[in-house]
């Protein structure tokens, strides 16, 4: 069964507060300027039963997100029925005010599904049928019948007109609320399913890549030790290091294939800043003392980090100003993460980050790592931004709830 949104609810409530108002005010209105006789006590008791049922429903509908449409039916049916009610007590067909049971069926079409919308268009019939049969003649006031049925007409044609307005402009922003919500969930999927076949590509490239790079680690181990040159020497070590380090990667891929889950690994800042050191030797980091150095970090917050690093890195030898400013704190129950460059900065009309897949403001990038970053971002809660600094660079930064690194680790 099609759900119904309890914003469809919340402003039927808020209609039905403005119908009290305006049957109560109508029958001080119709008593007393007017000078019609009509039965007070029927009348008094549909508006007190409405403003009633209206409180239940505020307590009912307050903390839900979502109802079955047989409910909106049944909150819906308790206004045709009370509107039934007062047509009836109050002139029946000649008053002018029984065309409300349309509003009603409007209402219905705008929001529900198409069956339930025949459901209330039937029930108006039918209400509108006995209130016409069974209602009471409209009694002699000061003024003629044929003047009252006029203003009313009028009254009831304003009435009708904001009740319509003020309904279908809050459906509109709804509307296009929803439409919002649905176009960032395509983007999402496509990018979510860009990464799946990323991740299987890789964990092919990764079982290929296995076997060269244990060899390169042993040849690089052959020529440090036949070396004399000292310089050599520290470069094969260098070389070594990093053969290791892509090598560790390449395994933590085949883990999942392995039953073992990388999510439950954690990393720390050391572990993640030796190993962008090893990979930027040229670029300056300065860090903030207060770095939260032994918290432990899910992975994917450690690639985030050496994608942001890298990404400011690039930026700064352009410019010629090889230099990156990390900082890294908790506040509250939030990690907040900035990584500021020196490059050339942005255009703040163009102030963007990449969230799919392959799109890459470098000539030599592939559009993977901010694309990857933004589902780690979205997967613990998180929020990715960038911001001018001050005087040239750029300025990313992050804050993440410790509690969903806590869950996810």
């Amino acid at each position: 069964m099609t759900g119904t949104d309890a914003p469809f609810l919340r402003t039927l409530c808020s209609l039905r507060w403005l119908a009290v108002a305006g049957q109560a005010a109508t029958i001080l209105v119709a008593t007393w300027v007017l000078g019609l006789e009509l039965p007070q006590k029927p009348l008094w008791a549909g508006v007190v039963a409405l403003a009633l049922f209206n409180v239940y429903a505020q307590l009912r509908v307050r903390d839900e997100d979502n109802t079955a449409p047989v409910t909106a039916f049944c909150h819906i049916l308790v206004d045709v029925t009370v509107l039934t009610w007062m047509v009836g007590w109050s002139g029946g067909v000649a008053n002018p005010f029984g065309s409300l049971f349309l509003i009603l069926i409007a209402l219905a079409a705008l929001a529900l599904p198409a069956r339930w919308t025949l459901a209330v268009a039937a029930t108006c019939l039918i209400g509108y049928a006995v209130s016409g049969v069974f209602g009471l003649p409209l009694p002699n006031g000061y003024f003629s019948a044929m003047d009252l049925h006029q203003w009313g007409v009028v009254a009831n044609f304003l009435l009708s007109a904001a009740v319509v307005l003020a309904f279908s402009t809050r459906l509109a922003i709804a509307l296009r609320r929803r439409e919002h919500e649905l176009s960032l969930l395509r983007e999402r999927f496509v990018r979510n399913e860009g990464i799946v076949a990323l991740a299987t590509h890789a964990a092919s490239v990764a079982h290929e890549l296995n076997t060269p790079l244990a060899t390169m680690t042993l040849l690089a181990d052959d020529i440090a030790e036949q070396s004399d040159n000292a310089e050599v020497r520290e470069d094969v070590d260098t070389l070594r290091e990093l053969l290791v380090q892509c090598r560790e990667r390449v395994l933590a891929l085949a883990r999942p294939a392995a039953g073992q889950h990388p999510g439950r690994d954690t990393v720390t800042l050391p572990q993640v800043l030796e190993q962008w050191r090893l990979v930027r030797p040229t670029i300056t980091l300065v860090r903030n003392d207060d770095a939260p150095l032994q918290l432990p970090l899910d992975p994917g917050i450690g690639h985030l980090l050496m994608v942001l690093l890298n990404n400011a890195a690039d930026a700064g030898e352009q410019a010629q100003r090889p230099q990156v400013d990390l900082s890294l704190r908790i506040e509250g129950d939030d990690l907040i993460g900035e990584v500021r460059d020196y490059g050339r900065g942005f255009d703040a009309r163009q102030a963007v980050l990449p969230g799919t897949l392959f799109n890459s403001g470098k000539t030599q990038g592939m559009g993977v790592g901010l694309a990857l970053s933004h589902a780690t971002i979205e997967r613990l809660d998180g929020e990715l931004w960038m911001r001018p600094a001050n005087g040239a660079g750029t300025r990313v930064g992050f804050h993440l709830p410790l509690a969903a690194q806590e869950t996810s680790a």
